[in-house]
């Protein structure tokens, strides 16, 4: 880690119209200096309650499709002065990387959500692997939201996250689109590492009938089996480590109801009351290690929706190392020993 020590004027005392300062040293560890942060910063004062204010939570809205989770959460953000992070899709990695271009879905996940739409019970197994694909982006979204929070004190606003993500899976199953052992891989892998992770401070549920979410979707163009997810499930899943707020798609719409509602709260129970500098300081460096969280969601487990053979892999691995030399050949050139048609 690079560490750089900025003085800071601190007045300590005026004496016959003079002001006397001293100077504090300090180091850059926040998300706007892209430094990052490690055993040094914390071994030199770096401490994150200090930064945590009334709004210093994470927030995540739920809900079944089109019931109006991201209208919700963008006011809610505004009026709380908190970050937005919107859902993320199979390319989250691609807009974490900054790629101009997404990847192909070789290199994300090798699923695809239209196909699902078309075909959910596919015999290539596209289905489990977009839902293994889609927790690993809410995972990696979440470390996000949870960095931010811890880096800058600032409040984080989600559609959904890694917790609740379990109501798809369960529905999928009753409905025949995925085998019990992709279930049972499924729990094994988020058993070993959503335990890793303090669930969100407020989990806030839109309501909306199936009837209407079908209506919704198909005004839209979608084909989907959304009205087989069951969200009222959540008031069992965070009930006792978060708080609770249930709405129906009406009253969501009264964002001054919703903003005065969580005001109310004391937020009195869950696992974040009982952290301190030292946790946080540990559960910072798990969420800004984007590779160890990755990691976790990959158990030696053979499934054929999800295994990939040695020649498959052998293919896979070359295919994207071309494609990360052509993005060097882009931007450098001459660092690959390579010169332009120019020349």
């Amino acid at each position: 880690m690079t560490v750089h020590a900025v003085r800071q004027h601190q007045p300590i005392c005026r004496k016959n119209n003079r002001m006397f300062y001293t100077l504090k040293a300090q180091i850059h560890t926040s998300a706007v200096s892209n430094l990052r942060y490690g055993w040094w910063a914390y071994a030199l004062g770096e401490r994150t309650t200090s930064r945590f204010k009334e709004n210093s939570k994470i927030i995540s809205i739920d809900g079944n499709l089109a019931c109006g989770k991201g209208a919700l959460a963008q006011k809610l953000s505004d009026k709380l002065g908190m970050l937005y992070m919107p859902e993320p899709d199979i390319h989250y990695v691609d807009k974490m990387t900054k790629e101009k271009v997404p990847l192909d879905k070789a290199f994300n996940g090798n699923c695809s959500l239209e196909k699902f739409y078309l075909e959910p019970k596919a015999s290539d197994g596209n289905s489990y692997r977009l839902q293994c694909w889609m927790y690993l982006m809410r995972l990696l979204q979440y470390s996000d939201a949870v960095e931010h929070l811890l880096s800058t004190g600032q409040g984080v606003i989600l559609e959904r996250s890694p917790f609740s993500d379990i109501v798809f899976l369960e529905a999928m199953f009753k409905e025949g689109f995925i085998r019990k052992q992709c279930v049972d891989h499924y729990n094994e892998v988020k058993g070993v590492s959503i335990c890793e992770f303090l669930p969100p401070h407020l989990v806030v549920y839109v309501d909306l009938p199936a009837e209407e979410v079908q209506k919704n979707l198909k005004a839209s163009g979608k084909v989907s089996h959304a009205e087989l997810v069951n969200f009222k499930n959540l008031y069992l899943i965070f009930s006792e480590e978060a708080e609770v707020l249930a709405y129906d798609a009406t009253q969501a719409q009264d964002i001054e109801r919703v903003v005065e509602d969580i005001e109310y709260l004391k937020f009195e129970k869950g696992p974040w009351l009982e952290q301190d500098d030292v946790t946080f300081h540990h559960i910072r460096m798990l969420v800004e290690d984007k590779q160890r969280i990755a990691n976790m969601t990959c158990i030696p487990r053979y499934l054929p929706e999800v295994t990939v053979g040695a020649h498959e892999f052998d293919a896979a691995y070359y295919a994207f190392k071309s494609v990360c030399h052509m993005w060097m050949f882009t931007l450098f050139p001459h660092s690959l020993g390579w010169r332009t048609s120019k020349e």
